[in-house]
């Protein structure tokens, strides 16, 4: 099949398009107002976008909560969304009014940052300290439909629970992270389900070198 994104008439039952790119890692933002209220939300449409120096992104559609807060402070903080914390995660995001601390909603613990004022998620094995870079605005295709943003934030500080750091490495699969599929579908990461695969070695002449080859 094939169709045309403007109109969108793809002639399925939902939206494909959220089902094909995947697995998203997920944006679990927590922010604070100008008036010190703490919000907590997940964003399916996340990811790292540089290192040294190191930036994230996320989009959201409209100013949400933690938009309108970023702006407004400068800051936020993404915690890491687990399996073990995948009930907690789909609690903070529901629609709730502006103004109510997601924290104490889901279960979670609001653990102080080390350079920045919004709370991490205290039972995530990572976070991310961030700094408000830039924040685009993205027009909708016609007059009437909902626009996009997108928040840059510049990583300052980085927290990793010492108990994944092994032999100088972070074991990223024994934190068992999830991530957005399409519909209301996750997937989780788990010692079971990675694989390692070498970067290709190269020649003078420009050809690709065995690996084992050379062993």
């Amino acid at each position: 099949m094939f169709y045309e994104t403007i109109d969108n008439k793809h002639g399925l039952r939902h939206d494909p398009f959220k089902a094909l790119i995947v697995p998203r890692p997920i944006g679990w933002i927590s922010t604070i107002s100008p008036e010190g209220v703490v919000n907590l939300a997940p964003y399916s449409f996340f990811n790292a976008m540089g290192d040294k120096p190191f930036y994230v992104i996320f989009s959201s559609t409209g100013h949400k909560d933690s938009v309108t807060n970023i702006i407004q402070t400068g800051e936020f903080v993404c915690s890491m969304a687990t399996w073990d914390l995948r009930n907690n995660m789909n609690t903070t995001s529901a629609m709730v009014p502006r103004g109510v601390d997601e924290f104490p909603l889901a279960g979670l613990t609001a653990a102080k940052s080390t350079m920045v004022k919004p709370p991490r998620v205290k039972e995530s094995p990572a976070a991310f300290e961030c700094r408000h870079f830039q924040t685009i605005e993205l027009p909708p295709e016609k007059d009437g439909q909902r626009g996009h943003t997108l928040t840059i934030g510049k990583v300052v500080g980085i927290y990793i629970d010492d108990t994944f750091v092994n032999d100088g490495m972070v074991d990223t699969a024994a934190m068992k992270p999830i991530a957005r599929l399409g519909y209301m579908d996750y997937a989780v990461v788990t010692p079971e389900t990675t694989f390692t695969i070498h970067r290709p070695q190269v020649d003078e002449a420009g050809r690709i070198v065995d690996p084992k080859a050379a062993e």
